[in-house]
């Protein structure tokens, strides 16, 4: 969707510690994006950052962009365009400060913000893996097409988004979608991020491991975990393991009113060998009631569609068929509710830039 766009939006990958640059135009990056250091600290030095940063794109295009869209971390009013609250990588903004409209002001185009989470499922639902399976289901023969979408982003914290028939969920206050303060199954007066994040993954190798090093990375981490750097190799399976396992419980509360694909994406999503496993596996826990029947966690078969058996079961599944009575006629059915678990096959920061794309002009 969006390939043969011909118009042009802004976009920017909003860090802490950077600024990136862009333009898109037909879902493509078109310019040489532009680098520079954020100075979140400092809110007159950002904001001229900021300026400088688009214009180094603008002089690149050789058409006028007709919008600005881009993911910035909250808590913020994204509709109105105010950034503002206990935001840790962009302290200068914490008292609120009308982003939106002082670049709108300056460029005299409509600009669009949303979190990373929201624009990470946009992309997906609309140009990443729901039309890559649907077009899938229908090469293998299978009537069954899918509309809802759940993204999921791991990395500093636990993000997420909710496309549901192609419409992003923001919800009325702009917190639609969010799972990252979801309950914490091991730790249940804790949020579900301090055990799905960058910090939860170093602090669960630090404790399995019994040793100290705070510098180690989750990169770091993995890599014991792949037996290609020295460590406890048991304790750095855990760490993504045990992030796996509560992200999924988050993530079964959430698919019980989505109903629909849910792909990952995210820094963390490179460890996915160890994560989707404990994820899946969580995802097909039970509940019980007191007269002793049980019931699974989500009403939905799960499948791991990083893995090529429950990939081919999965695509290879059809209708169910039944008779009217008193008639001879059939009527195909789907007997069989399922859904699938996948990573992201462009990445977060590519479907993040596409969905920002697609929210802009959907909303010109």
């Amino acid at each position: 969707m969006y390939e043969n766009e011909k118009r042009t939006v802004l976009t920017l990958d909003a860090g802490g510690t950077n600024f990136v640059f862009s333009a898109i135009r037909g879902n493509e990056q078109i310019v040489e994006p532009v680098c520079m250091p954020s100075v979140s600290d400092d809110l007159k030095r950002c904001l001229d950052t900021l300026i400088a940063g688009f214009d180094g794109v603008v002089s690149q295009l050789d058409v006028s962009p007709v919008a600005i869209s881009f993911a910035f971390p909250g808590p913020a009013d994204y509709k109105n365009g105010v950034i503002g609250g206990n935001i840790p990588n962009f302290p200068s903004f914490r008292n609120g400060v009308a982003l939106g409209p002082f670049l709108q002001h300056h460029y005299h185009v409509p600009v669009f913000m949303e979190n990373d989470g929201n624009l990470f499922a946009y992309g997906e639902a609309l140009s990443g893996m729901l039309p890559k399976v649907n077009a899938m289901l229908e090469e293998a023969g299978s009537r069954r097409r899918y509309k809802n979408l759940l993204g999921v982003t791991l990395g500093t914290g636990f993000g997420a988004g909710v496309v549901i028939d192609g419409r992003l969920l923001t919800g009325d206050n702009g917190c639609g979608g969010d799972v990252w303060l979801m309950h914490n199954k091991k730790y249940p007066l804790m949020i579900s991020e301090e055990s799905v994040s960058v910090r939860a993954v170093k602090r669960v190798y630090r404790e399995r491991s019994g040793q100290s090093d705070s510098s180690l990375t989750p990169k770091d981490i993995y890599d014991i975990a792949e037996g290609t750097r020295d460590g406890n190799r048991d304790a750095a399976v855990a760490s993504f393991s045990e992030l796996g396992e509560i992200a999924g419980h988050a993530v079964a509360s959430a698919l019980n009113i989505v109903d629909g694909l849910v792909v990952i994406g995210g820094g963390l999503a490179g460890a996915s060998r160890y994560i989707l496993p404990a994820m899946i596996k969580e995802l097909r826990t039970s509940l019980s009631m007191f007269s002793g029947e049980r019931f699974p966690c989500v009403q939905m078969d799960v499948y791991n569609w990083e893995d090529e058996s429950d990939r081919k079961h999965f695509l290879s599944l059809q209708d169910d068929e039944t008779v009217i009575p008193d008639t001879t006629v059939k009527v195909s059915y789907n007997k069989s509710k399922r859904i699938a678990v996948m990573c992201s096959h462009d990445g977060a920061s590519v479907s993040i830039m596409r969905g920002a794309y697609a929210y802009a002009l959907s909303q010109l």
